[in-house]
């Protein structure tokens, strides 16, 4: 029986490592590539063997980018600050008004509450190109076309109805006898809401927020069609790598790697509070 249990081991950690292996073999390879250039990349059979250069990251960095034809002038610090901003501002005004609105849902029931909440979720998955149009056309005649005010607005379709029902479920989660007997000592509902439920659904409110995050970070279609270059996210940006004289592979390897690297920083960082969360201060009832 010791035989079985450590072969089953040992199975368990090469299947695991295989895995592993498999999905993280692209990132790998897309973080190698920044490092090589366009010619050590194409040519054939491809290998793991060559001589890194900084050359992608300095044309990021400086702006200019070399090809065999010309010189370009890219902004992909400028891209990459336009991502950092839209995203944030969009998961922080949709953690202001969607937290108070799913507890909203999840404590007072009233009719047609489970449609509205419903209907706020399809935003989350209708098509994009279904309302670019009608967008475009509004924006227009209200100015806020090629704006960061726009741009915000859009985001609130992707970052909101996530925050809504994911927080939605972690406020029904927590039993409401904490609630009341909070009320009961005097306290009002504003209070029990700020010093009781916010705690509690700390944890999901975070993880609403990380996911809203990636998605707003990683939204092309909205920033491509409603905004110009100057105020274009870094998904957008990467297009300036496809130019007339090839597609520069190094350069936009190069900003791939820069363009996650917030994300899984962030990823990482809130990963510990969120299981600290989970496992100290989350009541379920």
């Amino acid at each position: 029986m010791e035989h079985t249990g450590t072969l089953e081991r040992i199975l368990r950690a090469v299947a695991l490592t295989l895995v592993v292996v498999f999905f993280m073999f692209p990132i790998l390879w897309i973080f190698l590539m920044s490092f090589q250039t366009n010619e050590t990349i194409l040519r054939v059979p491809p290998s793991m063997v060559f001589e890194p250069t900084l050359a992608n990251y300095k044309a990021l960095i400086t702006g200019k980018l070399e090809t065999n034809a010309a010189s370009i002038e890219i902004n992909f610090l400028r891209n990459l600050w336009n991502s950092v901003f839209l995203s944030v501002t969009s998961v922080s005004l949709a953690l202001l008004l969607g937290v108070p609105a799913a507890y909203a849902f999840a404590r007072h029931k009233f009719k047609g509450s489970e449609d509205i909440a419903f209907t706020l979720l399809s935003f989350k998955f209708a098509p994009p190109l279904l309302v670019l149009l009608p967008l475009s056309l509004y924006f227009q005649k209200m100015g806020l076309a090629d704006t960061y005010i726009g741009l915000i607005w859009v985001y609130q379709l992707i970052c909101l109805p996530l925050i809504l029902w994911i927080v939605r479920g972690y406020f029904e989660d927590i039993s409401p006898d904490i609630e009341y007997a909070y009320r009961i000592a005097g306290h009002s509902w504003f209070a029990t809401f700020r010093k009781i439920a916010l705690p509690l659904a700390g944890p999901g409110i975070a993880a609403a927020g990380l996911l809203a995050f990636i998605f707003a970070w990683n939204n092309f279609i909205f920033a491509l069609v409603l905004a110009s270059a100057d105020k274009q996210p870094v998904t957008v940006g990467a297009l300036a790598f496809v130019t007339a004289s090839g597609i520069q592979y190094g350069q936009i390897a190069a900003a791939v790697v820069m363009s996650i690297t917030p994300t899984l920083a962030l990823a990482l960082y809130a990963q510990r509070y969120l299981v600290e969360g989970l496992s100290l201060g989350a009541v379920k009832g």
